[in-house]
Formats: C-alpha cells, structure tokens, sequence
C-alpha cells in the first residue's frame, strides 16, 4: 500500500481510479469526485471540502474523518464502506451503497442519506435534520441511534433497532419487517401501511399511531400521550400504563392496564375480532368524538 501524508487535492477528479493507498492528514479542496472509481483505501484525519468524493468505490475505510457542509452527495454507489469516529456537515451522503458501517458518526444535516442502500450497520450514530432517513434501505441493524427527522425508514425492509431515540413523524410507513426494542419513538402517525412492525420494551408517544398496520406486535410497551391507536391495525398488543384512546383495531388482542377511550364503529370493524384485556377502561363509545 502507498502511503500519501498531508495531501492537499485540488482539482476535479484528484486521484481518480485510485487502489491501495493509504491517505493521512490530508484536505481535498475544491474539485469534484476526487477518488471515483477508486478501491482499497484508508483515510485517517482527513478532510472533504467539495462533492462527490467517493462515488463508485470499494473497499474504503474512513476514520476521524470530517466532510464539511459542500462536500454533499459524497458517497455514492459504493459498496463495503467503514467509517467511524467522523463528522459529516454534508446532506445526501450514502445512496446506492452495499454493506456501510458507520461507528461514532455524527450527521449535522443528513437529509436524503442513506437512501436505497443494502447491509447497513449503525453504532452509536447521530442524525439531525434527517427527513427521509434510510428510505428504502433493507437490511439494516442499528444499535444506538439518535435521531431527528420525519418520515425515517418510509418503505425499509428487514430493519433491527435497538437502544435509540427517534424523534420522527411519520416513522417506518411501508415498511417490512421492523423489530425495534429498548428504544423511545415520538412522532405522529407511526407505522402506517406497514408490515410485521415489532415493538419491544418501547416507549411511545404518537398521534394516531400504529394504524394501518399487518401484523403489529407489541411487547411490555408504554404509550404516553398517544391518542386513537391501532386503527385498522392487526395487533398483538402487551401495553403497560395508560393507553389514552385506542380506534377500531382490525383484529387480533390488546392486553393494557388503562384505557381512556376505546372507540369502537361497528359498522366499520367486527368488535368480535379483537380481544380486549384491561380492568380499567374510563369510557367505551361507539363513535369518535367529532362525529355528531
């Protein structure tokens, strides 16, 4: 492996079809992709100030490493990515990528990223300004995500989260096959028009949450603050606390300690399709509130 220490790149395409090098302490300027088409690449230390730095790439590791707020769309059609212990100020970053391993990264403004990308594996990352997050990613495993951003994992398949914190509204619709444990979720209209959604050792907040869903389970969870859940929803539901109000699930069992208001329309559901489970429920109507 060549070794290059202190680079400063300028230029479009810097080190294009680059292989075996291993750079340090180094800043590409402005200039766009700088290492397309390159493989087998270690950075340390360095530094991304224009676009398009690593498109079409393999085999590239990144460590305490920092892409600045233009070096946006980085990383692109790439596959076997490790990058830890980085900054990244730049939107779009990680599209079309296979098999990304981000450790100790921290997102100032991931919009758009993550996007349409297979094997996925996140450790102890954050992400602000993050509408969209993983949109149409599968194969996902993360274990300690913060983040901040509506409509996180809209149509992602095959996703495992644990030990995080999702502020998102609009979280995981259309998706498949997401198993979320140990973590808090707030936001409105979670889950809608997904498939086999599992929530465990969760707490949630969310307006209208867990509707629409095939196969909804929840185990040992909390629902503060969350009003006219699981409507139309297949559920298996274990709730701990108070469920505020819970609309017309479609069929299966909710086992609570508290509920405010179950709201059950006849004509819209068969009652004798779900089993209800709790010595405490404060009202039982037929009809929601704004129908007169």
């Amino acid at each position: 492996m060549k070794t290059i220490t202190q680079g400063r790149f300028k230029g479009e395409r810097a080190l294009f079809g680059s292989n075996d090098l291993i750079i340090n302490d180094s800043v590409f300027e402005d200039g766009e992709s700088p290492l397309k088409e390159s493989g087998n690449i270690e950075l340390k230390n360095c530094l991304f100030r224009w676009k398009y730095p690593l498109w079409y790439c393999k085999n590239v590791s990144a460590e305490n490493c920092i892409w600045f707020e233009m070096a946006r769309a980085g990383v692109w059609y790439s596959e076997n990515l490790n990058i830890k212990d980085t900054e990244i100020e730049a939107p779009k970053n990680f599209r079309r990528c296979n098999n990304v391993t981000l450790k100790n990264v921290h997102f100032y403004n991931a919009e758009e990223t993550l996007w349409h990308c297979d094997g996925v594996k996140l450790y102890n990352v954050t992400a602000a300004k993050a509408p969209y997050f993983c949109m149409n990613s599968k194969n996902i495993n993360i274990d300690g995500l913060s983040l901040d951003g509506n409509y996180s994992f809209d149509g992602a398949e095959n996703v495992v989260i644990k030990n995080s914190r999702l502020i998102t509204k609009d979280a995981f619709w259309n998706s498949k096959n997401v198993t979320v444990s140990d973590s808090f979720i707030s936001g409105e209209y979670l889950g809608w028009n997904s498939k086999n959604l599992t929530l465990i050792n969760c707490t949630i907040e969310s307006l209208q949450g867990m509707c629409y869903i095939e196969s909804l389970k929840m185990i040992n969870c909390k629902l503060i603050n969350t009003t006219l859940s699981f409507e139309y929803s297949d559920v298996d539901a274990e709730l701990t606390g108070c469920a505020d109000s819970v609309f017309n699930p479609k069929s299966g069992k909710i086992k609570a300690e508290h509920i405010g208001k179950l709201i059950i329309e006849r004509d819209k559901v068969d009652p004798d399709k779900t089993v209800i489970i709790c010595d405490q429920i404060d009202e039982k109507l037929d009809k929601p509130e704004w129908i007169v």
